[in-house]
């Protein structure tokens, strides 16, 4: 059997004793991995009412690959509370059904406006629908970046982030960026932002 610490080391071993509820093993071998991606990857995205879809996003997530997965309260926020553990549990299961070495970091709730003096290095997204702003194509922009760059993007809740927390956001030196031509759900549109980073990762 093979089994994973979640922080980059997989360890082939044996069941010595088992029962219903516990088991015993004897590690055999160490086997520590390669990272899949460059750099650190990093989505922030306002919970939605429907808790489920959370979940859901947080699971495909984990499943395409993060490093850091964070919450956030805004100001359209339909939701202002989240399950960390249950949503830990998810995680914890999306890593082991994908294989993958490392957990992702988890973290609570936090104030829209606490999140972007907190973030101030790396390269910083927020993807909005203003078209009174000037956006730019995130997975174009991440394409033009080295790939070992430390990467945030921020999605906000249904009814978009404000005009301004926007405004505040950009001049905190976050990039202002469009996902595509199409308007996406908010679970959708991160998980589309997920994809692009790990896209331009790869390269």
């Amino acid at each position: 059997m093979v089994l994973m610490d979640g922080q980059g080391t997989f360890y082939q071993a044996i069941v010595t004793v088992s029962s219903q509820r516990h088991c015993l093993y004897t590690i055999r071998q160490e086997l520590p991995q390669t990272p899949q991606w460059k750099g650190h990857i990093h989505i922030a995205v306002a919970p939605t009412k429907m808790m489920e879809r959370m979940e859901w996003f947080s699971e495909k997530a984990t499943e395409i690959g993060i490093d850091e997965l964070s919450f956030l309260n805004c100001q359209f926020s339909e939701r202002r509370n989240i399950k960390l553990q249950r949503i830990e549990r998810i995680v914890i299961s999306a890593v082991k059904q994908s294989r993958k070495a490392w957990m992702p970091k988890l973290n609570e709730l936090s104030n829209y406006r606490s999140f972007i003096d907190a973030h101030t290095t790396g390269h910083r997204y927020i993807a909005h629908c203003y078209q009174e702003i000037e956006r730019v194509n995130l997975f174009t922009h991440l394409c033009s970046l080295p790939p070992e760059d430390d990467v945030v993007v921020l999605v906000g809740p249904e009814g978009d982030f404000s005009i301004d927390e926007v405004r505040y956001a950009l001049e905190a030196g976050f990039v202002s960026v469009d996902l595509g031509k199409s308007r996406l759900r908010t679970e959708t549109a991160a998980l589309t932002a997920v994809m692009m980073m790990q896209l331009a990762k790869e390269k």
